[in-house]
């Protein structure tokens, strides 16, 4: 009689059923922690039945895994999703990176689901994910980097080169810590930006330490990039504003709001951002000032058409 076969490695089998698509979210779900089914239907999949069934099929391999916390008043949330122990493995390989510890996947699950601010977690996250969402249905715009708010926490991450020195040993009570940080392209153009994802929670003051952090920043550095505020209502917007109006800087600083863009129907591509400091009228994403010679040697503005 023949021996048997020996049983397929479950990482090999994992990796030989992957698409481009599963490579995106999985290496999302590395860097950002927990995203729901809807987020990824928005942002990846033509259907949410089409996602509800990849998923499925990506849980059965253990690359991922999933989690529904439960409502205050009854009922629970839609499965949030993060990486079962083969997906790290696999965006691990895919990044050349070693091989992470065995329980990495129960620990991180069990900090996911234990998180008191998985709310702001998953505010920030929508942010980037109505940006991808955007792009999918939109041709000639692209989400080029979505990086989260764990690579700004160490010491140094905002030093360049001709920056000033002490940036390198300023921990992040000195420096700020954004909620995420991004490039966005469209037409051939494209802006860097950081993001501050407010749910409402926090003082006003809070907010205007974060502005002077930004300050700090960018007097001892060579560039300047767009600080988007996403805040929950037109009336803590126009809070926010009055505080900043006072402070003299070269900063751009703009805002938006989740009840104009539900009210528009608006995705953050679109013209919702208003800067502090101009009374007319609202940008689109792209259209926001910047000043980085770096990024543009690495993002290229082109002129376009329109």
């Amino acid at each position: 009689m023949r021996k048997p076969l020996p049983a397929a490695d479950p990482l090999l089998r994992l990796q030989a059923s992957i698409t481009a698509r599963d490579d995106r979210l999985l290496g999302w779900l590395y860097d950002h922690g927990v995203l729901t089914t809807d987020q990824i239907a928005a942002a990846l999949f033509p259907s949410l039945d089409f996602a509800q069934r990849r998923l499925l099929r990506l849980t059965v391999l253990r690359a991922t895994d999933r989690f529904r916390p439960n409502r205050a008043y009854g009922g629970s949330y839609p499965y949030h999703y993060v990486l079962d122990q083969l997906g790290y493995n696999h965006v691990r390989a895919q990044r050349g990176l070693g091989p992470p510890r065995r329980d990495q996947a129960r620990r991180r699950k069990q900090s996911l689901t234990g998180r008191p601010d998985l709310p702001h977690l998953l505010g920030g996250n929508q942010v980037f994910i109505d940006l991808a969402a955007h792009a999918r249905t939109h041709p000639d715009t692209a989400l080029d980097r979505w990086q989260p708010a764990s690579a700004f926490h160490g010491p140094g991450v905002f030093y360049r080169k001709g920056s000033n020195p002490q940036m390198m040993v300023h921990g992040p009570s000195g420096l700020p810590r954004p909620d995420g940080a991004g490039v966005w392209t469209e037409q051939g153009r494209s802006v860097p930006f950081f993001l501050e994802y407010d749910t409402g929670r926090e003082r006003l003051d809070i907010l205007t330490e974060k502005v002077a952090k930004y300050a700090r920043l960018y007097s001892m550095s060579t560039w300047t990039w767009p600080v988007l505020f996403h805040l929950p209502s037109a009336r803590r917007e126009a809070n926010l504003h009055h505080r900043l109006a006072g402070i003299g800087s070269d900063m751009v600083i703009a805002t938006t709001t989740t009840e104009l863009r539900l009210a528009l129907g608006a995705s953050p591509a679109e013209q919702v951002w208003q800067l502090t400091g101009h009374r007319a009228g609202r940008y689109r994403l792209v259209d926001l000032p910047y000043t980085d010679t770096h990024h543009d040697d690495e993002f290229p503005t082109h002129t376009a058409s329109r």
